[in-house]
């Protein structure tokens, strides 16, 4: 989950970043990165189809199955959102404030049919949740207990419980598996495809010597570009990045394939045990919390 956690800085600001590229790119002649037109695509939308197989939320190997793993990842901080806002309702006083929730993307497995639609960033609208009665709170751990300060930092606490309690059924063997996603960028295959970014970047009119400093100078020039131009840019900026990760992934994906069945084999009684219990354990949790586990969809 490291890369996932470290792209989120970025995700959170992309719709502006990406802006940039596409008008340092208008202003040398180049046109955008791409050279594709700006045509208008509808917005991402909203899906409740779970995967045939539950374990795919939470071991994607395809890019199009980090939807699911998005939407599970969103639902986990929902239910702590949902937890701390009852216990600030019954002790009267305002809620924690947090950032609102996005669908965030797993670059270490590119969704690029749907970054190549929507940009990097953008996606689907968190749904709100429903009216649930006030949930259960989550037992926290003594240290938690005797370092309070303050209604809204026990509401915090309250909530942060409550997503863990719920994430602590897979997240054990979801971070066995992203590490070992990670690892597959030292595989001499994936490596020889991933030093052909360079190239691939500049012949699109964006610098950059791999995918953080594409991401960086994508970054640099988040302010060149008004609301208005946004979302074509963000396109087009998504074009180039799904143009020059075809390559990898045409390595990658493979590799990610086979090493979920190994990765399966390996954890045969965890993978028994979380099949046969997540789904049940995420509808109770939909009653529970007032929620609908959503994914993002193109």
């Amino acid at each position: 989950m490291t890369r996932h956690a470290a792209r989120c800085r970025f995700a959170l600001r992309a719709a502006a970043t990406a802006a940039a590229l596409l008008l340092a790119a208008c202003s040398n002649g180049a046109g955008r990165p791409d050279g594709a037109p700006a045509t208008p695509v509808s917005p991402a939308r909203l899906t409740h189809t779970l995967p045939d197989d539950p374990l795919t939320m939470v071991l994607p190997a395809r890019g199009a199955e980090t939807r699911w793993t998005q939407g599970l990842d969103v639902f986990v901080q929902q239910a702590g959102r949902v937890t701390a806002a009852a216990c600030a309702r019954d002790r009267d006083t305002d809620p924690p404030a947090a950032v609102p929730l996005a669908y965030i993307r797993f670059f270490d497995v590119p969704d690029l049919a749907f970054i190549a639609r929507h940009g990097l960033s953008r996606s689907a609208e968190v749904p709100r949740p429903t009216a649930s009665p006030r949930p259960h709170p989550a037992p926290r751990s003594a240290a938690a207990r005797t370092a309070r300060s303050g209604p809204v930092r026990d509401c915090a606490d309250e909530g942060t419980a409550a997503a863990a309690a719920l994430r602590a059924a897979f997240a054990p063997l979801q971070r066995q598996w992203f590490t070992a996603v990670a690892a597959l960028r030292r595989d001499p295959a994936v490596a020889r495809a991933l030093a052909a970014l360079p190239g691939c970047f500049a012949d699109r009119g964006v610098p950059a010597r791999d995918e953080m400093a594409f991401m960086g100078r994508a970054e640099e020039r988040e302010s060149s570009a008004g609301p208005a131009e946004l979302p074509a840019v963000e396109r087009s900026v998504g074009r180039t990045y799904a143009t020059c990760m075809r390559p990898v992934e045409a390595v990658r994906e493979p590799a990610r394939l086979r090493l979920r069945d190994a990765f399966l084999a390996a954890h045969a009684d965890e993978v028994r045990d979380l099949r046969s219990s997540l789904v049940p354990n995420l509808r109770a949790a939909e009653r529970r919390y007032g929620l609908r586990l959503s994914f993002p969809a193109p």
